[in-house]
């Protein structure tokens, strides 16, 4: 029975194994596709987090949103004084606009071309985007763009132009953040300022400028639609190289503003029918040099810097500025060629500072010579010298004047002298010329006076008048060998600044470059300059009035930068070498480191430096006696040229100056009273109320009528006697004979004619007593008249008459008197002979420290008298190169002498 059991047992188990088994076979196939399914899901969710971390390390790899980077340098135009465009400074030409500038025309054109659906989407058009995926796959990747305006702002500000996956996910990224943040207006005015046109044109607006000279709002429709096709491959549609493509594109531009509804189709045919070349300018092929504005646009960039936190490269500025282009041009011009100038040889430098006296503001600015680099050294600005002998106006007599009230008449003593510490103290010329008024001591630019008169002035007043002028001291501070520039540094931008308060009635204005600067958003920053009543009026005045002398008196140092007809203040400087730098470099007693010529009228202010760098210890310069000029010659043709066709006024005496005539070398000042002879009185300008009170009682009524009755009897007794003239027939010719009473005296007479009783002229100057008159008219009447001169006296004249035969007519004697009829005859005219000309000057560049530089022969280019005609110095009142004219030196140049203070003492 238990077999049975066992046997069923078995039995069972092995039937439902076999329904086991049975049941398996119909399923296996399912089960198969489902370890399929799962095996795709599984690595489809493999693929997706891979994916995912792919775009998720893309998306950590995405730069952050900068606004910096947003903005696009913007290059700002610099303006001169009337407004003119002058230079652009910054990386690229670009106009920006604005949003609410954009005409609709234009911003219609760019959506319906480049993303019209623009205001719909957040950043990314995934339709359009979707699109462009399937053109890639079947043409192949990169095919096809599908970005929008916003992806294109992306791409452009922070992503390479790779066409590659990770620069797409990144770009689309920073497009979403990017719409999150700014407004779609905000978006487009980045674009359109952003996209490149070809031609050097950044910007919609500047490539309006540059292809059809119109801002955006004049543009035609065929006109903008061309323009909206340029971005798209600017090089390939660049309408004057390939118009046929430029064309083809604009009529594309034109169809899809008609497709998207904004245009007709009858304004798209109209437009399409268009040449290329339809309102097109010519294409700009010039290049605008401004190599001679470089020196000035320097100080525009620093200035822009300083009147805030702007960038003059990046920020789109409009800077109006000071400069006269005329001005800066000639001042260029004047530099770096030998036109008007004939320097010495390529390495000598200048530097020119030009200035408006009223405003201070820099008309010009002259950098420098065979200057190359721009935004390089600067020779006007950032080389600093010691300015010799310009300083006194500044630091010694304007103070007295200022704090002392001394006059132009301050009567002060030029002997030998020492500073305070004993150092002896000596003028350049190594001469001393006793007492004499302050005018002439400035004139000739004597040392040992200027030093006295800081003394005097004291230190602290001194420091403080010239600090109020923009001239800095160095740390050491002011000492006495400061009265004559000593251990001082200026530029010629500090000194022109300073100098220009004087004739700017005591008024001071900082040099400046920049008027105002007007920013993207028409903001106007207005340069915000102060005029500073540094000195009294009468201060102001009488520094004008004395350095006038310096270039109009025969003792001024200045007379070679003289201008006749114009009123005009200057002064002169020059520096001095060491005893062991002349020793070391075998350099001339005669010879400087430095020369200056500063001066102004009331319209311009102008200072000049010249010298050399002499960096190297083997090559080193000086300037010789002929260089020593140049700066004066600078100042003459500069000032002359600004000031042509333009009035300029003279010095006004203020209220609070009066003029007193003084009777000559009074010591002290002795007023001339209304019998003081002319030629004893000098007329001098006094601070009111400081003028002498005393009256000369040495002339009197009675004196002078008895000193003019010495006079004439003077005159009588030295007068021709036995003046005739009679008439030879025979050779047709007068005959005219006088004697005279003392011909030990060497008298010169001057002969005069006057023909029937007009007016008389001079026939003859001679030491002899007779004169031939040839070939007189028949019928007329001559009458003769005879002066004698002694020791710059003249006598009266004496006349003779003789009337010519009128064929018959037999000659006849008229009259012989010695005394003057009825008045009638005029009075010799008094003549000024101009001052003999030495013939040994030597022209600038003809000097020993340059034996193998040879300049043409300056002396060649001057007017009539080989360089001493009629008015000026050189030729007849011309602007000519220097030549052999005669030069107002200054006292010559001697070596320094060093104090126990360590300053030196320079030379004027």
């Amino acid at each position: 029975m238990d077999e049975k059991y066992t046997t069923r047992g078995e039995r069972r188990r092995k039937q439902a194994e076999k329904q086991k088994k049975e049941s398996k076979g119909p399923k296996q196939p399912k089960t198969l596709l489902k370890r399929i399914f799962l095996t795709l899901v599984t690595i489809g969710i493999v693929v997706l987090l891979a994916g995912l971390g792919t775009l998720a390390y893309f998306i950590s790899d995405a730069p952050k949103l900068d606004e910096s980077l947003l903005k696009d340098p913007v290059s700002s135009k610099i303006r001169d004084v009337n407004g003119e465009l002058l230079a652009e400074v910054g990386k690229e030409k670009r106009d920006y606009v604005n949003y609410e500038d954009i005409p609709d025309l234009v911003e219609n054109a760019f959506l319906a071309t480049e993303d019209s659906r623009f205001y719909k989407h957040n950043g990314v058009d995934f339709l359009r985007f979707t699109s462009a995926v399937m053109a890639n796959i079947t043409s192949g990747f990169g095919s096809q763009g599908g970005s929008t305006i916003t992806q294109q702002v992306v791409k452009r500000s922070y992503l390479t132009p790779d066409k590659t996956i990770k620069r797409k996910v990144q770009e689309m990224w920073l497009s979403i953040q990017l719409e999150r943040k700014y407004t779609k207006e905000e978006i487009l005015e980045m674009y359109v300022n952003k996209i490149w046109f070809a031609n050097n044109a950044n910007g919609i607006l500047t490539a309006a400028k540059t292809y059809y000279g119109k801002d955006l709002d004049e543009l035609e429709l065929h006109e903008a639609a061309m323009l909206v096709g340029l971005p798209q491959s600017p090089s390939r549609y660049e309408p004057y190289g390939h118009p046929d493509r430029a064309k083809e594109r604009r009529d594309v531009v034109l169809h899809l503003m008609n497709k998207h509804g904004y245009i007709s189709d009858e304004e798209m045919k109209n437009a399409q029918s268009k040449s290329i070349e339809d309102g097109l300018k010519p294409k700009d092929t010039s290049q605008v040099d401004t190599t001679p504005y470089d020196a000035f646009v320097d100080l525009v960039i620093e200035e822009v810097q300083e009147m805030g936190d702007y960038n003059i490269f990046t920020d789109g500025l409009e800077i109006y500025t000071t400069i006269d282009k005329d001005a800066q041009e000639y001042v260029f011009n004047l530099l770096n060629n030998d036109d008007i100038i004939s320097y010495p040889n390529e390495t000598l430098q200048a530097g020119i500072t030009l200035l408006d006296t009223q405003t201070g503001e820099i008309r010009a600015i002259g950098g420098g010579r065979n200057t190359s680099v721009k935004r390089g050294w600067n020779y006007a600005t950032d080389t600093k010298r010691s300015p010799g002998s310009t300083i006194k106006p500044v630091i010694d007599y304007g103070p007295a004047v200022e704090y002392l009230n001394w006059s132009t008449y301050h009567q002060i003593t030029d002997e030998p002298y020492a500073y305070s510490d004993g150092t002896p103290l000596k003028n350049a010329s190594g001469r001393h010329y006793g007492t004499m008024t302050i005018r002439e001591a400035l004139g000739r630019s004597l040392n040992i006076p200027a030093v006295k008169t800081l003394q005097e002035v004291g230190l602290d007043n001194a420091k403080q008048f010239t600090t109020n002028l923009g001239i800095s001291f160095p740390k050491e501070g002011i000492v006495e060998s400061s009265a004559i520039g000593g251990g001082m540094e200026v530029s010629t931008l500090d000194l022109a600044g300073a100098y220009s308060a004087f004739g700017n009635n005591g008024i001071y204005n900082k040099p400046h470059t920049i008027k105002k600067i007007v920013l993207r958003d028409k903001t106007e920053i207005k340069n915000k300059t102060v005029s500073e009543p540094v000195m009294k009026d009468s201060t102001a005045f009488i520094i004008s009035n004395m350095l006038k002398s310096v270039l109009s008196e025969s003792y001024g140092t200045g007379q070679l930068a003289n201008i006749p007809g114009l009123p005009v203040a200057g002064k002169t400087g020059s520096t001095n070498f060491t005893p062991a730098e002349r020793a070391a470099h075998n350099i001339p007693s005669s010879a400087v480191k430095d020369s200056w010529m500063a001066g102004y009228t009331t319209n311009y202010t102008l200072t000049v430096w010249a010298g050399y760098n002499n960096n190297s210890k083997e090559d080193f310069d000086y300037l010789g006696e002929s260089s020593q000029r140049i700066p004066k010659y600078i100042f003459k043709n500069i000032m002359q040229y600004v000031s042509n066709g333009k009035q300029t006024e003279d010095f006004k005496q203020p209220s609070s100056v009066v003029k007193v005539g003084i009777i000559k070398g009074s010591n002290p000042a002795v007023k001339a009273n209304q019998y003081t002879p002319s030629d004893q009185i000098t007329y001098e300008y006094y601070v009111k109320g400081h003028e002498p009170k005393q009256v000369t009682t040495e002339y009197t009524k009675e004196t002078e009528e008895e000193k003019e009755k010495e006079k004439e009897k003077e005159k009588e007794s030295n007068a021709p006697s036995g003046v005739s003239a009679t008439y030879n027939a025979e050779s047709n010719a007068i005959n005219v004979s006088w004697g005279y009473p003392k011909p030990e005296d060497s008298p010169q007479f001057e002969v005069r004619v006057s023909v029937d009783g007009g007016a008389s002229t001079v026939l003859s100057s001679t030491k002899d007593m007779g004169f031939t008159m040839n070939g007189p008219t028949p019928g007329s009447t001559y009458t003769f008249s005879v002066v004698a001169t002694v020791n710059g006296q003249s006598s009266k004249p004496v006349s003779a008459s003789v009337s010519i035969p009128d064929g018959s007519e037999e000659e006849e004697l008229i009259d012989e008197d010695p005394e003057l009829e009825d008045g009638s005859e005029e009075t010799p005219e008094e003549t000024n002979p101009e001052q003999e000309q030495p013939d040994d000057v030597t022209p600038p560049g003809q000097e020993n420290n340059n034996p193998e530089t040879t300049p043409d022969n300056p002396g060649q280019n001057n007017g009539n008298g080989n360089g001493n005609g009629n008015g000026n110095s050189n030729g007849n009142g011309s602007n000519n190169k220097p030549g052999n004219q005669e030069d107002d030196k200054e006292d010559g140049a001697v070596e320094e002498e060093t104090t126990d203070s360590g300053e030196t003492d320079q030379s004027q």
